[in-house]
């Protein structure tokens, strides 16, 4: 009986001993931190440059969550050393979080009460900017907080579209383009302008060598082509005047609504009543403006009259959607500031009355019956309007300096940019019934 007893108390302690020393490793490994959390919110010193880390991880094959609606849009992923070198160095907030800690976030943002999601994202998007080669400094926002936010893209225009390269990227940007063929409509103000004339003798020569006898109609046709690419499966988005110019240019194929400083004959007098708004993305109904001294498209752009906006009152409002069952455009307005300061551009605001009903408005200043900021599909693939040309400059002029974004890290307005730059990196969730 003693020997029993004795084996007994040695079995047991030989438990104990085991069941502690199993306890002593577990912890660590439970303890460990195994996943980097890089909050959106007004905690984060740089949010421009953590979409470039997000970039910079899908680079290395490393899948990132984009935690849709919590604190802001924030981002998870599988720790690295490298990883956390490289968010020390781009100044990025982040915090290192244990296994647990990151169930439990999952666990929140997959309450059915809450509106929230998990979008993963694991493909790097090929970049395409359009924009010619002498551009200004201060002609495109997008390109100076790619720059800014370290994510590589490629420089694109019309020889690079017309050749049928398009296919090779999977997200184009327009910035400030002008797709009627006048120029912007620089003309009653500074056609004495160097920059103004070599940029008419560029898009002359182009024309020419793609064998188009007018600019206007090379333009249509690059118009046409970047509708092919989104109808086949691309993204495209664009900014201040490449929104409303890009419609007006695809209404009226065919037609010559351009007068002679600009191509060397009279505008079609009939033009407006020939347009065919049924080629549009996001407008129809609209009135040209013929004046080729007044620098305005259309009546799509709503005019600073009628606003009555100025600097201090600007703002327009983003849309709330469901993180679940809506997530595209939950993407495109992921933010850490519902309320945006406004900013103008030669194309500002769309006027509601003329948008087409089956777009969703994302962005809009009620009171004045503007919207700011649209999305869209076309065949397989999707396009946004953004109004406005710098969001961190109100009114940004012709010559002016470029925006310094080390001073606006952290901008809601830029932001809206590189949502969509991560937008064709999400995976294809299937659709929810």
């Amino acid at each position: 009986m003693r020997l029993f007893l004795l084996k007994t108390m040695l079995f047991k302690r030989l438990l104990l001993f085991l069941l502690l020393a199993v306890a002593g490793v577990a912890a660590p490994l439970a303890a460990r931190a195994n996943h980097v959390f890089i909050p959106m919110d007004n905690t984060q010193k740089e949010c421009l440059k953590a979409y470039g880390v997000a970039f910079w991880l899908l680079q290395r094959e490393v899948p990132v969550d984009w935690l849709l609606n919590y604190r802001g849009g924030s981002f998870a992923f599988e720790t690295s050393s490298a990883a956390e070198n490289e968010l020390a160095v781009r100044g990025v907030t982040f915090q290192v979080i244990s296994e647990a800690q990151y169930t439990g976030i999952l666990q929140e943002i997959a309450d059915p009460n809450a509106n929230m999601d998990v979008m993963k994202l694991e493909k790097v998007p090929k970049i395409a900017v359009y924009t010619p080669k002498g551009k200004q400094p201060w002609d495109d926002a997008v390109t100076m907080v790619l720059t800014y936010a370290e994510i590589p893209y490629t420089q694109i225009y019309d020889d690079e579209v017309l050749a049928g390269q398009l296919p090779k990227y999977d997200w184009l940007h327009l910035h400030h383009e002008d797709f009627t063929g006048e120029y912007g409509k620089f003309y009653a103000s500074y056609r004495n302008y160097p920059w103004y004339q070599q940029q008419q003798r560029d898009a002359e020569a182009t024309a020419k060598r793609n064998g188009f006898a007018k600019v206007s109609v090379m333009k249509g046709t690059v118009a046409t082509k970047m509708q092919e690419f989104i109808a086949g499966g691309g993204f495209l988005f664009a900014m201040c005047s490449a929104t409303d110019s890009y419609d007006i240019a695809l209404a009226g194929l065919g037609i010559d609504m351009v007068e002679s400083m600009y191509d060397g004959d009279p505008a079609d007098p009939n033009a407006q009543s020939k347009l065919n708004f049924n080629r549009c993305l996001a407008f129809q109904n609209f009135q040209l403006v013929r004046n080729p001294f007044e620098y305005e498209y259309s009546n799509i752009d709503m005019q600073p009259g009628e606003r009555g906006l100025g600097e201090q009152n600007d703002y327009f409002s983003l849309f709330t959607f469901s993180a679940k069952y809506d997530p595209v455009p939950t993407m495109l307005c992921q933010n850490h500031e519902k309320t945006i300061h406004g900013f103008m551009g030669q194309t500002t605001a769309f006027r509601k009355s003329l948008i087409k009903s089956d777009v969703v408005i994302m962005g809009e200043t009620k009171q004045t019956g503007e919207a700011r900021y649209l999305h869209g599909t076309l065949g397989k693939g999707t396009w946004t309007f953004y109004g406005g040309h710098d969001p961190e400059d109100y009114q940004h002029l012709v010559g002016e300096e470029p925006t310094d974004l080390s001073l606006h890290p952290n901008s809601p307005g830029y932001r809206l940019i590189l949502n969509n730059i991560l937008f064709p990196a999400a995976k294809k969730k299937k659709q929810k019934t």
